[in-house]
């Protein structure tokens, strides 16, 4: 294992994605650097990187920021196959998925929408979106969100009914690509800091903040890991060999 000095050298010749006025976007050309200087920044992180393999953050990426936000309120609070159901008949109504417009959701009436699986909350919830992004309360498009900040682009997103920090946050991630947001209020992002930290309780947000520190400007990849630990079988004692593995 390198020493300290020697691990920022090597991170000096290595460039890292470009950052512009606090915009970090992920491509898929960036990820196996990411993913080596989150290595040797953190063993306990490098453990789980070498056991999950390279990072797909950037497979869920669309082109299309609207459709994204509407499946992701009308998601909220169902499993995922209620709510695949659910978010296939809204696209019915509005004609195909590449009819999913404001104008297009706004013209369906909100008794087709709630016979469709839509509570009266989440109608009125994608209906204040799509009059969001019509009259240009709230501008998704591509060139236009690649300039702003973080910051600006939760703002703009909060402040449409439905739509909390978690929300934006997975929007930024997950639809946007950027690299540094790290969703402390997240419930697998907390149990996957304790797993890895070995804590016995859930971490309190100023400790996940100051472990995800090492992480910095890449916390998002570092958020997707944590995911995959979560997900990951529980380790079991294999007394035989002297050692732990995964359980199956």
């Amino acid at each position: 294992m390198p020493t300290p000095a020697r691990s920022r050298s090597r991170e000096a010749r290595e460039p890292a994605p470009a950052t512009t006025s606090a915009i970090s976007v992920i491509a898929d050309a960036d990820e196996p650097r990411i993913r080596r200087l989150l290595m040797r920044r953190d063993p306990r992180l490098a453990g789980l990187i070498k056991r999950v393999g390279p990072c797909r953050l950037t497979e869920s990426r669309t082109r299309h920021p609207f459709v994204s936000l509407v499946r992701a309120l009308t998601s909220q609070q169902l499993s995922t196959k209620a709510a695949a159901t659910i978010f296939g008949r809204v696209v019915d109504l509005v004609g195909g998925i590449d009819r999913m417009r404001p104008d297009a959701l706004l013209a369906v009436d909100p008794a087709r929408l709630r016979a469709a699986g839509l509570s009266n909350q989440k109608v009125a919830y994608v209906r204040d979106l799509a009059a969001h992004v019509a009259d240009g309360r709230l501008n998704l498009d591509l060139a236009h969100l690649a300039a702003q900040s973080d910051e600006a682009i939760e703002r703009a997103i909060t402040g449409v009914k439905g739509f909390g920090r978690w929300s934006a946050e997975m929007f930024l991630m997950f639809q946007l690509g950027r690299a540094d947001i790290f969703p402390v209020g997240d419930l697998g992002i907390v149990k996957g800091v304790q797993l890895l930290l070995g804590m016995k309780g859930r971490p309190a947000p100023r400790t996940m903040l100051r472990a995800a520190e090492a992480w910095r400007p890449y916390r998002s990849v570092a958020a997707w890991y944590l995911w995959r630990l979560v997900e990951a079988p529980p380790m079991v004692d294999d007394k035989r060999n002297g050692r732990r593995a995964r359980s199956v």
